[in-house]
């Protein structure tokens, strides 16, 4: 059985690796003296793995990009020092494993297709927020494996949950793991920091430091957005996948060192736990479950968000950032909640921006007796999901619609999702609002190659994968607007949310989704729209083939 025996924080500036400071890192003699002081221990702590989370990895909206291929390399070409190169072993067992307990939970995580990485630039080299603690662990530590893994813009009860995760897969395997929360501190330190000065950058050092001190990450759960936008922190979302990891435990927390000296605070500090406390109850515990669709529409597509973008971290406008919920919540004095509750859902959410209006149909729909919940059993719409992907693998082609394909599916166009699962975790899923082919054949092939191809949470489907997976399609009736949540039923009606270019999906009749309020509040952090902000709503049906 594996174990986390020890987890550390520490900070990634360049500056202090020696050749790249050229005498400057002597102003951060602390830093560089406590990160030695930190490697030395994880020498000492004899890990096989480790595992280590870092902001600057590709970073999506609500997906955990972590490091697929076998070897893991990075160098300091950025900072003037390409001579600087360091290369790992990637430990890829233990990295589908967390993948596949994610998923598990419906929180997206996992490789990128080498399609993926090259549509959205997304280079394999290790980034600076790695490669600096593991320039001062391997001077310590030879020889040990890697698990890298980019830090998501989920809400913070989700990234706990996955740290969660990652300390479920990590007692599966033999691994004796050491974690790594890379993060700065404040960028705003004082005048000439790199980001410009804000008072709230040391209020948020103090406060970020003091929660470590006494590992009040309950308290850092409650953090507040704009808090964190005014610091121009970058380690708080690492800290706390860091504290998910560690659940259960008794902690004990020790800081080695904190400065600020180029008005950038860093903070290096060991997070050690202990036995495990018996009944511990924690703002997330929850079992596995999520909700939400991987979705696309016509005339405009991206699968995942990368970055930080204004609507992410928007301002809620209350006065006391350090004791409120994340802004982009509804709270419970608005009488709706804004966690998840535990469930087994049909998919995970991708959130698409640059989104256009779905040009659905306006003929009469053949089958608007059906929509409204109805599931139809092994039917020619899985068939031909199956078939189209399948094909796609073995043969590398698309398949042109069979001739076996009823007339009614060539002549009817409509939205499609085609979900793929194995031994019953989500293995893909990906989907079309409205019409964006000729007619809902046509949409069932290319969301089924999609789903296996395409859907940037999960590496490609592979060709032995295939006599394991389970499909099903949704074929959607065309959105309605609508006023009220009195319009809505959860077990009839999907919803969608829209504000400006932001867009929210959720199907009906999911599992733990049992009121229209809980509905749209999924719907509502799946777009990142605020519940503060203005929003329409649309509601639209199904018909279910499993």
């Amino acid at each position: 059985m594996g174990k986390i025996v020890n987890a550390y924080i520490l900070p990634h500036p360049p500056v202090v690796v020696q050749g790249i400071g050229r005498g400057r890192e002597r102003s951060a003699y602390a830093t560089v003296e406590a990160m030695k002081r930190a490697a030395r221990e994880i020498g000492k702590d004899r890990p096989t793995t480790i595992i280590l989370s870092t902001p600057h990895a590709p970073c999506f909206k609500d997906y955990a990009y972590v490091y697929d291929q076998e070897t893991i390399s990075g160098d300091f070409s950025d900072f003037g020092s390409p001579e600087v190169e360091l290369s790992f072993k990637n430990n890829t067992v233990l990295a589908e494993l967390i993948a596949e307990k994610a998923s598990k939970s419906s929180i997206g995580a996992g490789g990128l297709s080498t399609i993926l990485k090259k549509q959205y630039g997304i280079s394999n080299r290790l980034d600076h927020g790695a490669l600096v603690p593991l320039w001062f662990i391997q001077k310590e530590l030879p020889d040990f494996k890697l698990v890298c893994i980019s830090t998501p813009f989920l809400p913070f009860e989700e990234l706990y949950e996955f740290g969660r995760r990652i300390q479920e897969a990590v007692a599966e395997s033999d691994e004796r793991v050491v974690y790594i929360a890379s993060g700065d501190l404040s960028h705003k330190l004082n005048k000439d920091a790199p980001a410009g000065y804000h008072p709230q950058g040391k209020e948020y050092d103090e406060y970020l430091v003091g929660k470590v001190r006494s590992n009040d990450y309950k308290g850092l759960l409650e953090t507040e957005e704009d808090f964190l936008e005014n610091a121009g922190e970058c380690g708080t979302r690492s800290v706390i996948m860091m504290y998910g990891a560690l659940k259960g435990m008794n902690l004990k927390s020790e800081v080695y060192s904190y400065e600020g000296p180029f008005g950038v605070g860093y903070l290096i500090a060991r997070v050690s736990p202990s036995e495990r406390i018996q009944n511990e109850r924690v703002p997330s515990d929850r079992g596995p479950g999520g909700y939400g669709n991987s979705y696309v529409y016509p005339g405009g597509v991206k699968a995942a968000d990368q970055g930080r973008s204004s609507s992410d971290r928007a301002s809620s406008g209350r006065s006391d950032p350090r004791s409120r919920r994340l802004s982009g919540r509804r709270s419970s004095e608005r009488g709706v909640s804004g966690g998840r509750e535990t469930s087994e859902s049909r998919e995970s959410d991708t959130h698409v921006e640059a989104v256009q209006q779905s040009a659905v149909g306006q003929s009469a729909d053949p089958y608007a007796d059906l929509y409204g919940g109805i599931e139809l059993k092994n039917s020619d719409y899985v068939r031909l999901a199956k078939e189209a992907l399948e094909t796609y693998i073995r043969e590398g082609k698309k398949i042109r619609v069979p001739d076996w394909v009823r007339s009614e599916m060539k002549m009817k166009r409509a939205g499609a999702f085609v979900s793929i699962k194995k031994r019953g975790a989500l293995r893909g899923c990906m989907g079309t609002v409205g019409p964006t082919m000729v007619n809902v054949a046509e949409e069932i092939i290319n969301n089924a190659i999609n789903s296996g191809f395409r859907d940037p949470r999960f590496p490609a489907v592979r060709e032995e994968e295939l006599k394991d997976l389970v499909y099903s399609v949704d074929v959607l009736g065309a959105p309605q607007k609508i006023n009220s949540l009195e319009e809505l039923d959860v077990k009839r009606y999907g919803v969608i949310v829209t504000n400006g270019f932001r867009r929210g999906l959720l199907l009906p009749d999911l599992e733990g989704v049992d009121t229209p309020e809980k509905q749209v509040t999924i719907a509502l952090q799946k777009a990142g729209i605020m519940s503060s902000e203005s929003f329409d709503l649309e509601r639209f049906e199904v018909i279910r083939y499993l």
